[in-house]
């Protein structure tokens, strides 16, 4: 298998799509939930489907004048990648690092601090 990188914001919109449905994925389910929404002509979401045929994100075969296309990457194997980078890249690789960042920017709520803290225990045994 390639190995993965980022994808850019719109081909993750796709697989976003991709993900939330069941295979095999066309390109009128795309347009329907997100490319009206996007409003991206069908050739830029053919495009960009294909693009991620090309990166190892997708398979595709031909059905009749249709393609379909599978998905070969998992969501969580996805954002376990991407989740992986952003910690080394702005917290080097600092749990403590990452929620000190969204506590001091009052993103985290008392509540989710208790349940973090009874998260953290409960690994602990």
């Amino acid at each position: 298998m390639k190995k993965l990188k980022k994808l850019p914001e719109a081909e993750f919109e796709i697989m976003r799509v991709v993900w939330a449905n069941e295979p095999p994925i066309t390109t009128a389910m795309v347009m329907d939930q997100l490319g009206n929404e996007r409003r991206w002509k069908a050739p830029t979401v053919i495009s960009l489907m294909l693009r991620l045929v090309e990166r190892g994100f997708l398979r595709t075969e031909k059905q009749g004048k249709e393609r379909t296309y599978f998905p070969l990457i998992g969501k969580e194997e996805y954002l376990a990648l991407e989740t992986e980078h952003f910690m080394k890249q702005y917290h080097e690789n600092s749990f403590l690092s990452f929620v000190n960042t969204l506590y001091n920017g009052k993103q985290l709520s008392e509540k989710e601090l208790d349940d973090l803290l009874k998260w953290a225990k409960e690994r602990r045994e």
